[in-house]
């Protein structure tokens, strides 16, 4: 398997196939970049995570704020703070809603024990949903809309929750995956048209399928040991997109930090719209 391009990232996190612009992103969480195949923007601080609102903006999780960002102009307007009196934290791991919410994570830029948390921004209000989370990761969302998932990477456990019609949570999270005696460890996920959630697992270079019911169906591999996140794209998406990271590697290859496309790996759903008016 051959990388989509030459780019290498510290941390590759974040990717998302823009259904309107039929165009995929990613980002260099510790390089603050944004990257597309055609071109590279660069922050003056760490960015993560983004939810498509329209053909040309998006939203994007820094680590300070979430804003909208003009793909054509460069333009950035805040949204809102997160975390900014928290000089300590950043953004990771994110996705948008089926609701037209956005439910971002944060963690310690140490990953200290606890530092972070999982917030939800929604029409206008950004609200923390769940603390104590060392490594945010594995936010997504069930077709039908009606749960979202989450993990905390230390734990091993993915947790469930159900959610009410504007998309809150409706009851307490429950483990749902547990990889707890298995070396696995939870990344960044996505769910797939059937119902199959796949999970990048950090330090093994694959993105496991698992069944609704949380039975393992299949692994695909990447020529990169820490897969950090998937995503579904291209015009059928059928194209499973894979992040991965050199952070952590005392002696990264060559491929280490790409990012891949395994065709005709599964079929994906578009990702959902960030609706931004009240």
């Amino acid at each position: 398997m051959t990388p989509i391009n030459d780019t290498r990232c510290t941390l590759g996190e974040g990717p998302l196939w823009h259904p309107e612009r039929a165009e995929f992103f990613w980002f260099d969480i510790l390089g603050c970049k944004l990257h597309s195949l055609a071109k590279t923007w660069e922050f003056d601080e760490m960015v993560s995570a983004a939810g498509w609102i329209d053909s040309t903006t998006l939203l994007i999780a820094s680590e300070t704020r979430l804003f909208v960002f003009d793909l054509e102009t460069g333009h950035q307007r805040d949204l809102s703070p997160l975390e900014a009196d928290m000089p300590h934290t950043r953004s990771n791991d994110g996705r948008a809603d089926p609701q037209g919410g956005f439910w971002i994570g944060t963690m310690g830029k140490r990953a200290e024990k606890g530092g972070g948390a999982i917030w939800r921004w929604y029409r206008g209000e950004l609200r923390k949903l769940f603390g104590d989370i060392s490594i945010s990761n594995a936010i997504s969302f069930a077709p039908d809309g009606r749960s979202a998932c989450f993990t905390d990477t230390v734990t091993q456990q993915v947790m469930r929750v159900s959610l009410d019609a504007q998309g809150w949570p409706a009851a307490p999270a429950e483990c749902w995956l547990d990889l707890r005696d298995t070396a696995y460890k939870p990344d960044g996920a996505v769910f797939d048209a059937a119902g199959n959630f796949w999970l990048a697992q950090w330090g093994a270079g694959r993105v496991a399928a698992y069944a609704p019911n949380g039975d393992f169906l299949r692994a695909v591999s990447f020529p990169a040991a820490h897969t950090s996140c998937p995503a579904f794209g291209g015009p059928d998406l059928t194209d499973l997109y894979c992040t991965t990271a050199r952070e952590g590697l005392a002696q990264p290859t060559p491929l280490d930090g790409a990012t891949f496309c395994q065709r005709d790996a599964g079929k994906g759903l578009n990702e959902h719209r960030v609706i931004l008016t009240p």
